[in-house]
């Protein structure tokens, strides 16, 4: 029996399944619960929002764990083991390389930068990330030497890895006290209201063109010999895609 091949199988699979709790969770915060949220009253706010909140949120940050734990597991195993980093005879280990993939897993500081200075306008935000994601794809390929499923996984994980410290370094430990304000009665801080719907918000836009990247190995055959600008492409849609959502979000009532 293949050992590491059976680990890798259920790693794939409890990646996905984790990733679908958490992805689901994130676009029911974002297109149902928040729009709802704002038809309640204050009193109902203080019933439900505890008892609601909190088993959601439990839920979505572990789901957020082990979908980040399960990728970076299936990277080493079938990349960083399996050999898929480079193409045959293009790239090898090296500085370029080792570089790049600490800029995947590192970039919080930097995110959290650019979200505290521009992320109050979500337009001038994306277009700043865009370009600096824009930046970072181009450098795998080109000083990271990374083959198309490489650099495609790695800027998978890069938003993934954004996307699951916005989780449990920003969201969580701003709802915590939002929720227990609420069931207090009193007014929680807005500060933290807009630091947690902000991230929430910036988690959506990421998580689509991220479920693109998952597939990866399945776009080979399609993109991969035309260039890594199809990346951008499938990251523009993604992100006009959750603007239409949110748009739609709005105007959706209930009875």
């Amino acid at each position: 029996m293949d050992y590491m091949e059976l680990l890798s199988v259920l790693s794939r699979w409890l990646h996905v399944a984790a990733g679908i709790l958490w992805i689901g969770l994130l676009y029911w915060f974002n297109f149902v619960n928040i729009p709802f949220a704002g038809t309640m009253d204050g009193e109902t706010k203080k019933k439900v929002i505890p008892e609601l909140a909190p088993r959601a949120l439990y839920f979505f940050r572990w789901g957020a764990a082990y979908t980040w734990g399960t990728g970076v597991l299936l990277a080493a195993l079938v990349f960083y083991h399996g050999g898929l980093m480079f193409e045959q005879g293009v790239g090898t280990w090296g500085v370029g390389s080792y570089v790049m993939i600490a800029v995947t897993f590192l970039i919080f500081p930097v995110y959290e930068m650019l979200a505290k200075s521009f992320g109050k306008d979500i337009r001038v935000f994306g277009a700043i990330a865009f370009v600096l994601v824009a930046v970072i794809v181009y450098l795998m390929v080109t000083f990271g030497q990374f083959s198309y499923r490489a650099y495609v996984i790695h800027t998978g994980m890069m938003f993934g890895t954004l996307m699951a410290a916005n989780v449990w370094m920003r969201i969580w430990p701003a709802q915590k006290k939002v929720i227990a304000a609420t069931k207090e009665g009193s007014a929680p801080d807005a500060a933290l209201v807009a630091t947690a719907g902000q991230r929430s918000r910036h988690n959506t836009y990421m998580s689509v063109p991220l479920l693109w990247t998952m597939i990866n190995a399945h776009t080979t055959t399609t993109v991969a010999v035309e260039g890594w600008y199809y990346l951008l492409v499938v990251t523009a849609i993604g992100w006009l895609v959750v603007s239409l959502l949110y748009d739609k979000s709005a105007k959706v009532k209930g009875f």
